[in-house]
């Protein structure tokens, strides 16, 4: 696993990479999260597959630019990155934000999507962590600097047991939300936070939502996992998604929280991979893409 940068846009672009098989599989983290969140399993997928793993605009090792923080955006950057390293398309897998954006990837740049794996994703109902909504409330930019203040930050335990008393699970999700919490300790950081979290999520719960799209998936190759008990975001929102996608397969993670992927890294590349080698790549047919407009979302 090796970690490098490109420039796209005028913009530094972090990201891990591993392996040169045939199949691409790109990696995308959630908010406030970071390629990091990847480590445990991109080292074993790159035994059988070439692996991309971005640091998202704002996040991690990329750059922190005043501009364009949604999903639409952060879509064509992971399209844009994939393509500059020379892979036309790939098998998508999304985390929690990542989930979102990949979904929008796939709905813009269909012929880009081979595959799509959505990991306790956003964008498939309006629950969600009321630590989340409380963030997007108007005024929260002012308050996010006094919250992640360096004196603060190093009462670890005091936040730690703070977060716990929200409900969230000892081991990889506190883990998770802990590094989370330590990336916005500068100005750049909370704010590219803050403006990326009001793009899908308001006082009320997530925003965005893809639920009316879902159809269209219907020829692409689905994968839905989720942590039995994710606080973040609930696993009803998997199920759902899961009977709304024709032909989709999903996979609970029993006992995992909203990081499956860390709460079990080896299951789910078991699981990974055996969803890529036993679906076959989506085709893009401009005929069927049309019936499916045209036919409009279920009742």
């Amino acid at each position: 696993m090796e970690t490098r940068e490109i420039t796209l846009h005028g913009n530094r672009v972090s990201y891990r990479t591993a392996g040169d098989g045939p199949e691409v599989i790109v990696l995308v983290h959630g908010i406030t999260g970071s390629s990091e969140t990847w480590a445990e399993v991109i080292p074993y997928l790159g035994e059988e597959f070439t692996v991309v793993a971005p640091d998202l605009l704002g996040h991690g090792q990329s750059a922190k630019p005043r501009g364009d923080y949604s999903l639409g955006a952060y879509a064509s950057g992971v399209r844009d990155l994939v393509a500059s390293l020379g892979h036309d398309h790939a098998t998508v897998v999304g985390h929690s934000l990542g989930g979102g954006v990949a979904m929008q990837l796939a709905y813009q740049f269909p012929e880009r999507c081979d595959r799509l794996v959505l990991v306790s994703s956003g964008g498939l109902g309006r629950e969600v962590h009321p630590l989340l909504r409380a963030a997007a409330l108007p005024g929260s930019e002012f308050v996010l600097p006094l919250v992640c203040a360096t004196k603060l930050r190093d009462a670890g335990d005091a936040v730690w047991h703070t977060l716990g008393r929200f409900g969230l699970n000892a081991g990889p999700d506190l883990d998770e939300m802990w590094r989370g919490y330590a990336s916005l300790a500068d100005r750049d950081a909370q704010q590219a936070f803050v403006h990326t979290l009001r793009t899908i999520v308001d006082g009320g719960g997530q925003r965005v939502s893809a639920t009316d799209r879902l159809y269209l998936a219907a020829e692409l190759p689905t994968l839905i996992v989720w942590g039995e008990d994710d606080r973040i975001i609930p696993i009803e929102h998997g199920v759902a998604a899961q009977e709304a996608i024709p032909g989709s397969r999903l996979e609970v993670f029993e006992g995992a929280g909203h990081f499956p992927h860390r709460s079990d890294p080896d299951r789910f590349v078991d699981v990974l991979i055996d969803f890529v080698e036993h679906t076959v790549p989506a085709e893009v047919d401009e005929d069927r893409w049309r019936e499916l407009l045209r036919s409009g979302a279920p009742a």
